[in-house]
Parts: C-alpha cells; structure tokens; sequence
C-alpha cells in the first residue's frame, strides 16, 4: 500500500514541475525578444510592457535584480525559473494567510477580516474591488490559480507589500511637518532604503519650502502684524517686505526653516518606531488608531527638541533689514535679553495643535482616498498618485484650518518681546484678546497665503521628491 502510495504522489509532483517549467519557458521566450537565451533590463521592462503589465521602472529593476543572481547584467532561463519558483512560494503564504477558511478560494469577506488584521479598514465594495482586479473568471471569488498568474511578475514579497498602496507615503512636505511619519518594512531598514527615502524626502522639502518662502513669511507678517494696521493684505504684505529689505527679505527665516527639517525628521522617524513598539505587543500589526497615537507623540516629541528653532525662524521673519546678521546672532540675543525660557514661548499651543493636525489629516485623508474607491475606481484599486496628492493636500488644508487659530496665537507669542508696547500675554489671554478685538476672523488671519503655499508645495516637493530618489537608488515600495 505504501508503495502504491509513493508512485501515486510522485508522478503528481512531476507533472506539476513539468508544467511550472512549461509555463515559465513560454513567458521567457516572450521575453527574450532577440532570442539569444538570456533576458537583459531592457528587454525585461519591453516585454512586461507588450504583456500589459508595466510596473514601473523601480518594480521592473527589483525583479531583474533579485533574479540576476550571478550579477552579470543578464538573465539566463535557470535564473528567471529560480526567481519565479521563489516568488511563487513567497505568494503562496500570502495567499493562505487571505483564505481564513482554507477553502482555497478568497472572498471579499476575507480580504476584509485580513486587512483589518493589518490595521487597514476597508468597506466590502472595496474588497470587491481588489477581487474584480485579480478575478479573470468572473466568480468574483480568486483561486490560487488566478493570484499566481496575477503576482507571478510583481516584485511584491508578502501581504503587506501587496497592499502597500493603500497606506500613506509622507515623503511630501509642504512645510507644516506634523503628519504622521512614514512607515519602512524590515527589508528596507535592512537594505539602508530607509536613509535614502528620508534624505530624498528632506530635501524635496528644502526645496519646496525655499520655493514657497515669500508666502511663508507673509502668513508670519499678517499673523502678527495684521491686527495693528488691520489692513494687511497679500499685496500690501509683499510690497511692505520689499520696501524694507528688498527682493532677498522675502526668503528671511528660510534659512532656520530648511536646517530644521534633517533633524525634526531623524527624530520624528526614530520616536515614531519607539512609540508603536511600547504601544503594540510583539507579533501584533499596528492599527490606525495606534498609528495616529504613536504619530502624535512623535510629532510632540519632534517639536520639543527642535522647538527653539521655530522661535528663531518667527523671529528672523518678523525682524528688520540687519537687526539680526542670522540664524546664531539671533538666538544669541534671544538668550541675552529674554533667557531660555523665551525659546519655548508659544510651545503649548504649538503642542495642541499637533492632535487637531493630524488627527483630521489623517482621517480626512483616508474618507477621501475611500470616497474615490468607491465612486471612481473602475479596473485598478491602487488611487494612483495624482489622486493620492490631491486626498494628501486636501487632508492637510483640513488639519491646518483646524488647528490654525492655533498656530497663530503661537506665533504671537513667539513675537511679543519684538512689538513695542505690547503686554506679555498667555495662550488664554491673547486668545480673548484676538476675539474681543478681531473676532473669530482674527484667529484666522493670514490663512489665505498659508493655503496659496498648498498646491504649489505640494507638486514641488513631490517633483523633487522623485528626483532625489532616482538619483539616490531608492526601490520601488
């Protein structure tokens, strides 16, 4: 019986590997356009694109790449089949930890539970979604089958890869850094991807700060000017700046605004990863919730260390032609004249605004990338990225309209000690202040050049953004 057993089983197994191996050399030769027996970059990124399933150019290298195992810059048959064996293992795990009653099929109901396991809440037409993009026989279920031939090619490694797209990217920095920082898989961290993508992500947004500086320092000048003359406007605002210091004026405090960010994100990023472990046990995925949480804490962490910066940039920005020769002659006479403590003045508000900031970002963010899945998503769930951009801005002026009043009573009070005659207040003070003499309007002064810096810093940052990472070799997430 055991023998008769043991020949049953092992012509099966034959047969499988015979028809992997027959499957493989059909989209090898496929290929290999010239037919010279070895697959080169170049023919790999033709050849996915004849198929129909371009990946992008990062995707299509990380395949070629993992499977070039000999480095000589080609891909013979022997290394394409043991890179697609692999992969195939690799996306049979992904595709048992989906099928939660081992049936062999996924439903959307299992998409769901899976990817609420993973701290990601979708509704069940959205699951439907991800199943009308993988079900080739309208079953509107997926056998093991159908998600081999749809990952076979897809440098995707395990579940949380595969659903990477519906998690936020912040490499984008429009210069109101209290979003939730980005998140990096292990193999990232490994690789030193994770370095990369934060320098790259640093300077987009040196970039697109420097770009949006003139609005920058005009929203400063109204918040703490406007409510003297009462008539600062954005015309009136750029041409008092220039008429006291000239074209350059309109980049003062730029200089305190970009050196801030390497450190404000190296400590973000390296909080962020302290606060989700001592909020998750082991082994456990980290939810939005805890994320949101564990974001918050580093986003104040963050600001705390950095704050006396902040300080110094609403100072240079507010300050005359040559009252401060830069950035260390003005925290040199804050420290003379004021004493330490004026480097926090306006910290309690600031650190208020933090929850409001990216509490409805984040929120918003998800109900819009939501809201287009579900009434304009057709062949493909991933939003693509001008979708993303545009929920990433949206979300982002909603945080700032929520926390701005804020923001602006942190500013005054980062600038009390430079307006004459004007009485030291607290938060609660100035805040009555504001609203007995300005009303609700005033709490809101000089958000219109805030929101005009939006869209423009936005495409700057995400155009540099994606320079930077070409240049620097950061792989496709």
């Amino acid at each position: 019986m055991l023998g008769r057993l043991r020949g049953s089983v092992a012509p099966t197994a034959a047969c499988q590997d015979a028809e992997r191996r027959t499957r493989y050399e059909a989209l090898f030769q496929q290929l290999d356009h010239n037919r010279d027996g070895v697959v080169d970059v170049g023919e790999l990124q033709e050849g996915l694109r004849s198929l129909g399933i371009p990946l992008g150019r990062e995707a299509e290298e990380k395949i070629f790449t993992t499977g070039d195992t000999n480095k000589d810059g080609k891909l013979d048959f022997e290394e394409f089949m043991k890179y697609l064996k692999d992969h195939e293992k690799k996306m049979k795990l992904a595709f048992k930890s989906l099928d939660k009653n081992n049936d062999g099929i996924i439903e959307a109901s299992e998409i769901v539970q899976s990817l609420q396991i993973l701290g990601l809440t979708i509704s069940e037409q959205q699951a439907e979604l991800i199943l009308q993009s993988i079900d080739t026989d309208g079953t509107m279920t997926i056998d093991w089958n159908e998600w081999r031939d749809y990952f076979l090619l897809n440098p995707a490694t395990d579940i949380e890869e595969i659903i990477r797209f519906w998690k936020r990217s912040t490499g984008i920095d429009i210069g109101d850094s209290l979003t939730i920082p980005d998140e990096f898989t292990e193999d990232e961290k490994k690789s030193g991807q994770w370095w990369r993508q934060l320098l790259a992500g640093g300077i987009a947004g040196a970039v697109s700060r420097t770009s949006t500086a003139p609005l920058d320092r005009l929203k400063v000048m109204m918040q703490v000017h406007g409510s003297k003359s009462g008539k600062m406007n954005i015309y009136g605002g750029f041409r008092q700046m220039v008429k006291e210091g000239g074209i350059r004026s309109l980049w003062r405090g730029n200089g305190t605004n970009v050196i801030k960010i390497a450190p404000e994100t190296a400590i973000k990023f390296w909080v962020y990863e302290q606060y989700k472990k001592l909020l998750t046990e082991e082994g456990q995925k980290v939810g939005t919730f805890k994320r949101f949480v564990s974001g918050s804490l580093a986003g104040a962490t963050a600001q705390t260390i950095i704050y006396p910066m902040e300080v110094v940039k609403t100072r240079l920005a507010i300050g005359k032609t040559r009252q401060y020769s830069g950035i260390f002659d003005c925290a040199k006479k804050i420290l003379k004249h004021e004493g330490m403590g004026a480097f926090y003045k306006g910290y309690v508000p600031n650190l208020l605004g933090i929850i409001p900031y990216a509490g409805i970002d984040l929120a918003v963010y998800e109900l819009l990338k939501a809201h287009w899945l579900d009434n304009y998503a057709k062949d493909s769930v991933n939003p693509g990225v001008m979708v993303l951009l545009g929920c990433g801005a949206l979300s982002s002026t909603c945080g700032q309209l929520a926390s701005y009043p804020l923001a602006l009573v942190r500013t005054r009070m980062q600038a009390q000690a430079m307006i004459e005659g004007n009485k030291p207040m607290n938060m609660v003070g100035l805040f009555q202040q504001i609203i007995s003499k300005e009303g609700i309007p005033g709490l809101y002064r000089g958000i219109t050049p805030n929101f005009m810096k939006v869209l423009p810093a936005v495409g700057i940052s995400y155009v540099a953004y994606e320079k930077m990472k070409q240049t620097l070799g950061v792989t496709q997430k």
